[in-house]
């Protein structure tokens, strides 16, 4: 399995958990590092978890940035019809699966007007699958992974930080700034 991140941390977490853990910031091409890897295939599946992402796409982040400055009612109504997502980890998941691979997007996009490579999807036979968390469909087979003994998924130790409640703008910002180790922050009530 390989993961490709930017964060130390989740590196670092993926590592423990045997992941060919790929720093995006080291790779000049991503996607010769993860075709040497793959024996020069790509990989059989590529999960886009990023979406709207934060970094990688300054055009898009200026975008972004310019919109939050209008009165909420016309930036809605902006995104909603002409908004543009910054495409770039979707795009290096096109470029990076096999032939005839799967990608699944879980990484949220809400862009009406973005461009996409439909010739690239439709000449590599790639199959997309995409949506929200069905969560209620999968609540009975995960419950007794996340509540027995063993803890095969490694969720007993996944919340860096535990705060309470009342802090909880607090836990938002430390996790969108990577501060002090922010994975994931549990709001405990």
């Amino acid at each position: 399995m390989i993961g490709i991140d930017l964060v130390p941390e989740r590196l670092e977490r993926a590592r423990r958990f045997g992941v060919q853990a790929l720093d995006l910031r080291e790779h000049d091409d991503l996607l010769a590092a993860v075709r040497d890897l793959t024996d020069g295939r790509g990989p059989d599946s590529v999960i886009d978890a990023v979406g709207m992402e934060a970094h990688g796409a300054p055009l898009g982040k200026l975008a972004h940035q310019m919109a939050g400055w209008l009165p909420d009612a016309l930036a809605a109504r902006m995104m909603e019809r002409a908004g543009v997502d910054r495409l770039s980890a979707l795009h290096l998941a096109i470029g990076m699966v096999r032939r005839g691979g799967t990608i699944s997007i879980i990484g949220v996009y809400g862009g009406m007007v973005d461009p996409m490579p439909m010739l690239t999807l439709f000449d590599k036979q790639i199959q997309l699958r995409m949506g929200q968390a069905n969560v209620r469909r999968w609540v009975d087979d995960i419950m007794p992974l996340l509540t027995g003994p063993d803890d095969p998924l490694g969720v007993d130790d996944f919340a860096t930080h535990r705060l309470p409640l009342d802090e909880a703008p607090r836990g938002y910002e430390m996790f969108q700034q990577k501060q002090d180790g922010a994975i994931k922050v549990l709001l405990q009530p």
